[in-house]
């Protein structure tokens, strides 16, 4: 019997792993690899927003206890530019600990020591979700920005009676934020998923399209409120509600 597209997922681009012992972050590196296009491991909290801020990775694996400041911080910030999973790994097991990352926007929470398959299961589990996500997104999509209605299957994008017309690549443009909901995606992202070019220059392609995007799509096209420039990470489409 033939799988279920969405029950499988392709290989995550990126891992980040947080880990400020140098011995198990490389231990981590090691066990993930080979679930992962490649693993990236750093050991504090400004090496972690610089990786998170260049490679928008798939999924993290977060330790809470950084040499330049507390995990849950870090996890804010992570949160607050992207919906990629994060699995806090800690030593503080504590169901008050627990409590308090999961309410911070964890993703999951592993005690440390952690057994090898159980954390790769985990980490695969949410991948798996997120994934699925993005598909049921695609197959039957349609959400809200402000007063735009984008509706993914029939590539219409709609303010009231006005339907906005756009060029392919606005749309693929305008796709790729679409299927990152509330997450912010780097030029060097977009120009993957939207060019797919080894060749170019990706902040200058993705810059001209995005003004042009927001010329045609937002009120005050000076001042924009739905495709949102987030320093240092990117571009975010700002939504009110996801498909059903």
């Amino acid at each position: 019997m033939p799988a279920d597209p969405i029950s499988e997922c392709p290989p995550p681009r990126l891992i980040l792993v947080v880990e400020d012992d140098g011995d198990l972050r490389e231990l981590l590196v090691r066990l993930l690899r080979p679930h992962a296009g490649d693993v990236l491991g750093v050991g504090s909290g400004a090496e972690a927003l610089r990786a998170y801020a260049v490679h928008a990775p798939d999924l993290v694996i977060l330790d809470l206890g950084l040499p330049d400041g507390d995990g849950s911080t870090l996890l804010q910030r992570f949160r607050s530019i992207s919906g990629a999973p994060v699995i806090v790994l800690s030593g503080r097991d504590a169901e008050a600990d627990r409590v308090a990352v999961l309410d911070a926007g964890a993703d999951d929470f592993v005690g440390k020591p952690c057994g090898s398959a159980e954390l790769v299961a985990r980490v695969r589990g949410h991948l798996r979700r997120a994934w699925q996500s993005r598909q049921r997104m695609a197959g039957n999509g349609y959400l809200r920005a402000g007063a735009l209605e984008i509706d993914l299957e029939s590539r219409k994008v709609r303010r009231g009676d006005l339907e906005h017309r756009l060029t392919p690549t606005e749309w693929a443009l305008l796709r790729a934020l679409a299927l990152h909901p509330g997450e912010a995606l780097t030029a060097q992202r977009l120009w993957e998923l939207v060019w797919a070019r080894e060749y170019g220059d990706p902040s200058l392609h993705v810059r001209v399209h995005v003004t042009h995007l927001r010329r045609k799509l937002e009120a005050d096209p000076d001042r924009p409120s739905l495709i949102v420039t987030v320093p240092g990470a990117g571009y975010r489409l700002t939504t009110d509600s996801t498909p059903g």
